[in-house]
């Protein structure tokens, strides 16, 4: 299975995509800001893991610069 996630400025044209998908059989669903926000937010945790450990103290230190 694959996935494309669409976003527009214009409710009209993301509507006609949508009805396409519908006619053409592909499964469509509108997703709410805070779903496309969850969405985004684990994937930058899962690019953003490293398995690695850092020291807390030089981690604070660089926040603070």
């Amino acid at each position: 299975m694959k996935t494309a996630i669409l976003s527009s400025e214009s409710d009209a044209n993301l509507n006609l995509l949508i009805e396409l998908a519908d006619k053409l059989g592909i499964k469509t669903r509108v997703l709410s800001q805070q779903d496309a926000e969850d969405l985004s937010l684990a994937y930058a945790i899962k690019v953003g893991r490293t398995g690695e450990f850092i020291d807390t103290q030089d981690f604070i230190k660089s926040l603070r610069q």
